[in-house]
């Protein structure tokens, strides 16, 4: 129990900044803000036993009169405290973290449904929220009272609500049931309405709290293409434990833990240190950096390996040849990637009882290491590690990434060797072996993150994780859309029979 218990309204809406922010006419930079928050805290009053709050204002109330010694009933829980960060209009914030860090205790800060024990929190321009699922609608009105409801809420008049009524029911697209009580509706249809609701508020900020988690993947596409259309005018701040959507959504963002703000940057860096926090909550891992002497990196090991059958490419001789190469060689077409050397000093954690020593791009038919490659082709991804103790069923994996942390595609040896008994023993190398086409890639800057560990998919430890372990850039691109392209076996154009 709490003594001020939360209160989480659906859909909110300020128009006027709340409160003022001292030195904001004199600093040009800070009006160029969509959020302020400064020393931000939220403290309740936990009680053991609920006559613990009566003897608590019966002596408070005693005190005015009588010297009575000061004593507490209740212990403190700060789900919040000391958060310092701003948002600038226009930008896509992320705030990410483990369940009971925070987050949502924060939106509620930001939309004034709660207010803050210590510190400030100022928006500039009209906030609309979607805060926790089914709150602020009415059970008992139907989906369609409702929307006039939260519309009246919104400060809108009726006939503005009903100018917005089609396109708001045309969006939420749950047919007849806009007539019948909310209650009767699933999670998914009350997601889509109060999310139909809060797209026809024109607002300038919008606060997106995991409400997308819920509903269908159409619908979630849906909005995901009605968030990409805002973020070119609003502002966006985005809660959700998918680390891809953060870092496909956001250019920032903040990392919260037990109600403190770890850490604030690059959307992408931060979704890594919340990985790396994960993955931290269910085992013990450090900090690894490998040192370059130590690493491997541009070697081949041969001889005892333990008992680890060599992974040799394997792909037919009538692997399909893209017609229209010839051509795409000798234009400006063809997808040149230049590929840097592996940087052991590169950010990894892990338990430290294996590491990653080297990754490489070879080439398919001569096995030789590569600095540039076409995408279309054929490589073998190589990810060489060692480990310092006996190390029972082995699973090497990477994922590859755009310079926005996005994962592209990945792979790791489990499915390959469930059936198989690997032994690895300690001190000797060994090498996982990728064999595929590289896809097509916009231009920009990619990444390769490796991993070991053992285990299984499932239940696993692992040993070392390396972020950016190989980077490659792409500099010329003929895919027109999509995020990568794939060679094309044949492409025909003719008349129906």
């Amino acid at each position: 129990m709490s003594s001020s218990p939360p209160s989480s309204q659906q859909i909110h809406v300020s128009t006027e900044p709340s409160g003022n922010i001292p030195g904001l006419e004199e600093s040009p930079g800070l009006s160029n803000l969509a959020v302020c928050a400064r020393d931000l805290g939220k403290c309740y009053n936990l009680w053991a036993r609920p006559q613990d709050r009566l003897k608590h204002g019966v002596i408070q109330t005693l005190r005015r009169w009588l010297p009575l010694r000061d004593r507490r009933y209740y212990r403190e829980f700060w789900a919040l405290r000391n958060i310092t960060f701003q948002v600038e209009k226009g930008q896509t914030y992320g705030i990410i973290g483990k369940n009971g860090s925070g987050k949502s205790t924060l939106l509620q800060l930001i939309c004034q449904t709660l207010a803050p024990t210590t510190g400030s929190v100022n928006t500039y321009g009209r906030v609309a929220a979607l805060l926790e699922l089914g709150s602020g609608f009415n059970p008992e009105y139907t989906g369609r009272e409702n929307v006039y409801l939260n519309g009246a809420i919104l400060g809108l008049s009726r006939e503005e609500i009903s100018e917005r009524y089609h396109a708001i029911l045309e969006f939420a697209d749950i047919g007849d049931f806009i007539d019948q009580p909310v209650k009767l509706y699933s999670s998914g249809m009350t997601m889509r309405l109060a999310f139909a609701v809060m797209a026809h508020v024109d607002a300038e900020i919008l606060v997106i709290d995991e409400a997308l988690a819920v509903g269908d993947a159409f619908f979630r596409q849906k909005c995901y293409r009605f968030l990409r259309e805002f973020q070119q005018d609003g502002t966006l701040l985005f809660v959700s434990h998918d680390t891809g959507a953060v870092t496909n959504l956001c250019e920032r963002a903040i990392l919260l833990d037990k109600g403190e703000l770890k850490a604030e940057g690059n959307a992408r860096e931060i979704a890594e240190m919340y990985l790396e926090m994960v993955i931290g909550s269910r085992q013990t891992v450090k900090d690894i950096r490998n040192h370059p002497a130590s690493t491997a990196h541009g070697s081949s090991h041969h001889g005892d390996q333990g008992n680890v059958e060599s992974i040799e490419p394997v792909l037919g001789d009538d692997d399909p040849v893209d017609q229209r190469q010839q051509y795409i060689n000798v234009s400006p077409l063809r997808n040149d990637l230049e590929v840097f050397e592996f940087d052991p000093s590169k950010h990894g954690f892990g338990s430290g009882e294996g590491r990653i020593t080297s990754v490489r791009i070879l080439d398919h038919a001569t096995g030789k290491t590569l600095t540039w490659m076409v995408g279309g082709e054929k490589i073998v991804l190589v990810i060489q590690a060692i480990a310092d103790i006996q190390l029972e069923q082995p699973i090497i994996g990477f994922y590859v990434k755009d310079s926005k942390g996005q994962e592209l595609f990945g792979d790791n040896t489990f499915l390959t060797y469930r059936d198989t008994t690997v032994c690895i023993k300690p001190g000797i190398p060994f090498e996982a072996r990728f064999s595929f086409r590289m896809p097509m890639l916009r231009r920009g800057d990619y990444f390769v993150t490796a991993a070991l560990a053992r285990g299984t998919q499932q239940d696993h430890v692992q040993l070392h994780w390396i972020h950016e372990a190989l980077s490659f850039k792409s500099h010329s691109a003929r895919q027109a859309t999509g995020l990568v392209g794939i060679p094309i076996q044949h492409i025909e154009l003719k008349y129906c029979q």
